[in-house]
């Protein structure tokens, strides 16, 4: 089993959803907990304190959303909530946010680049043509343009990861994307196949196709 204190120095203090994501579970078990822990989150922030940055006339905004301080909001784009934005994050042209996303501060969400129920925690970066689903991004990380981590098997089998021994366990999950340790980093045009899994610091080259866990 691999655990969220492995990957992550810690839980940024500034995001309100500490409480849904513990240390002392496996750290997939994260994934499921971003829809729950955006809906707790949601119940308590009232609809006139959720957007503290200007929406530009042709970014459309869906559902329970919240943008914080800051954020540099693109021209055109798509979010849809559930989904919370930290301060200082900057969204970029042709950004497609498809609900279930939270990014902490200082992310850049890029242009061209899809997020669906990920967990980014802070200062992470997915600048150019990325795909990232069902997925947690520690802080620090970065995925090179056309970086696509993927969350589905062709046989749609539940998926499962690998431990530091080799030793493979089952998620139960259908669709899981790839867990990121702080720091590590995924060159361009490299895929990460579904329950990959990085430890902090580490990385995938350039147009590498990378299953499993690296340490």
């Amino acid at each position: 089993m691999i655990y969220p204190h492995q990957l992550f120095q810690a839980f940024p203090s500034h995001l309100p959803f500490a409480e849904s994501f513990p240390m002392d579970v496996a750290v997939f078990e994260w994934v499921p907990r971003i829809a729950e822990a955006l809906k707790t989150f949601f119940q308590s922030c009232p609809q006139t304190g959720r957007i503290f940055s200007k929406v530009p006339p042709q970014l459309y905004v869906t559902g329970d959303v919240y943008i914080g301080e800051n954020v540099q909001l693109p021209p055109f784009g798509y979010i849809e909530g559930p989904t919370y934005i930290g301060k200082g994050c900057v969204l970029r042209p042709g950004v497609y946010i498809r609900g279930n996303v939270i990014a902490g501060k200082g992310c850049v969400l890029g242009n061209s680049c899809e997020f669906k129920n990920a967990l980014l925690l802070e200062y992470v970066q997915a600048p150019h043509f990325n795909y990232v689903g069902d997925s947690i991004m520690g802080s620090h990380t970065h995925l090179g343009a056309g970086c696509i981590l993927s969350n589905l098997r062709f046989d749609q089998q539940p998926i499962c990861m690998r431990n530091l021994n080799k030793e493979k366990f089952n998620t139960g999950l259908r669709k899981l994307g790839a867990i990121l340790g702080d720091h590590a980093e995924a060159g361009c045009n490299a895929v990460l196949l579904p329950g990959a899994c990085l430890f902090p610091y580490t990385q995938v080259l350039p147009c590498e196709t990378f299953g499993g866990t690296r340490a």
